[in-house]
């Protein structure tokens, strides 16, 4: 597997910023005033114990659920509160932590889905350009079939996603937010049911990214292997809180994350 590097120096602002974040379920604050920064071209593991808010979190950020206060602030744009496709939109995309491969589709066509501009979606475009819709149709297709190429997935193109093993929906999950051209991808819970050579594959696909593309990453995972070897920076999340962030093993080794651990039972 590949190991981490640190990220580019750099005078700009990061990538994205979370501020006092809270989001509230009945009277119990599943994140609770949460704030944290993801420099742009890192890999930044999200860690905690179960329960800590990590996925609501995600939910939050990335429109789909609505905050109840704070401020998140991607690429200078405040985008607490704006719906889930306006923000893939600004580059913004994310993975899930149960695979949500449409799965009577086959592989081709839930890659091509993701793609945007697309002039056929529109009877309009087809009517009046039907070539330009053709030749751009072609161009994702060709896009898609570049992608699954490269996560090794070719072979499966024609086959119903629902016939996928887990570790292959996940690289397909992986693929699939490529269509969409992002410039950070947040990964919840990646090696979640994965066996240990797709896993790899994953993490190899990962780091390929942010070295050729500068593309930035924010992962969920639990397992302390995988953050610890593959993530720049780490963020630790206990009760909805931000209890500790900054270097893989400085957080470790910081006795509020061990006491998040052992005292939630979750190590």
């Amino acid at each position: 597997m590949s190991e981490p590097g640190p990220p580019s120096a750099t005078l700009s602002p990061p990538l994205l910023r979370v501020e006092h974040v809270v989001k509230r379920f009945g009277g119990v604050r599943a994140v609770d005033d949460a704030s944290f920064a993801v420099e742009r071209g890192s890999i930044t593991a999200l860690i905690g114990p179960n329960g800590a808010g990590k996925t609501t979190l995600f939910n939050v950020v990335t429109g789909f659920q609505h905050g109840d206060g704070g401020t998140v602030v991607y690429d200078g744009r405040a985008i607490l509160g704006r719906p889930p496709w306006a923000i893939a939109r600004c580059g913004l995309v994310r993975t899930f932590q149960i695979t949500k491969a449409l799965a009577a589709m086959p592989v081709i066509d839930n890659m091509t889905l993701a793609a945007p501009h697309q002039p056929g979606e529109h009877i309009a475009t087809l009517l009046v350009r039907p070539r330009a819709t053709r030749r751009r149709e072609h161009e994702i297709e060709a896009r898609a079939g570049e992608l699954l190429e490269t996560f090794g997935l070719a072979a499966k193109r024609d086959d119903y996603a629902g016939t996928l093993s887990g570790g292959q929906r996940k690289l397909l999950e992986l693929a699939r937010v490529l269509m969409a051209e992002p410039r950070m991808v947040l990964l919840d819970e990646p090696m979640a049911g994965v066996n240990p050579t797709l896993g790899g594959k994953l993490l190899e696909h990962v780091h390929a990214l942010r070295e050729r593309d500068g593309t930035t990453f924010l992962l969920i995972e639990h397992d302390m292997e995988v953050v610890m070897g593959h993530s720049d920076r780490v963020v630790c999340m206990a009760q909805g809180a931000v209890i500790a962030e900054g270097a893989p093993e400085a957080v470790r080794n910081d006795p509020r994350v061990i006491d998040a651990y052992l005292g939630g039972g979750s190590a």
